[in-house]
């Protein structure tokens, strides 16, 4: 059993993420500015935390074995996260990636792909720059973890490829993972490691 600390507990990834861990018995830290919607709940306990003051971060997920960002790019840069976490000293990060940094079968990023919804550019692009802040982390054991292009409400079906920079597209022609499925694979990679100091992506 880990102790998790889940920034963005609330959130649509961050709630599946957090159901999934206790699922695993582990134990978790709610961080989020407001964690009334989560109730009490065994195994849990919530910190309202705005992510952005580093002393209140810090002291949120400090004593903690690995520490699972869930928050939104655009909102909670990668200094926001990687100093706190450090000084905190918590040696395990991962985070819920974005689709945009992923490759297409030309070698392009999504992101610049020509159609890509302008509507989605502010966030992708604030997540391929936190990738590559992560990956000029020489003392993180960071993890960051793409969804497809379709990150939707679903089952939880357990079924589901792995891939590592290129983009998943089904036999039907559709990049797609439900936030249930993606917390497995995450989980998976909290209680397994496989993916140290790198990308992964899920995808059916």
């Amino acid at each position: 059993m880990s102790k998790i600390a889940i920034i963005g507990a609330t959130g649509r990834a961050g709630s599946q993420l957090l159901e999934e861990a206790l699922r695993r018995g582990h134990s978790v830290t709610a961080i989020a500015r407001d964690t009334s919607k989560i109730g009490p709940r065994a195994g849990v306990v919530s910190q309202n935390v705005d992510a952005l003051d580093s002393a209140a971060l810090q002291a949120a997920v400090a004593g903690h074995d690995v520490v699972i960002s869930a928050a939104h790019f655009s909102t909670l840069p990668a200094s926001a996260v990687i100093g706190p976490v450090k000084k905190a000293g918590v040696n395990r990060l991962l985070v819920v990636g974005g689709a945009g940094s992923l490759l297409l079968p030309d070698g392009t990023r999504v992101i610049d792909s020509k159609g890509f919804p302008a509507e989605y550019k502010a966030e992708a692009g604030a997540g391929a720059e936190f990738l590559e802040s992560l990956r000029q982390e020489q003392d993180l054991d960071w993890t960051f973890l793409s969804p497809s292009a379709e990150f939707v409400e679903g089952k939880r079906t357990g079924k589901f490829r792995i891939g590592k920079d290129d983009l998943l597209v089904s036999s039907e022609g559709r990049s797609w993972i439900t936030f249930a499925d993606y917390a497995i694979a995450m989980l998976d990679e909290v209680d397994a490691p496989k993916h140290i100091r790198q990308r992964f992506t899920v995808g059916y």
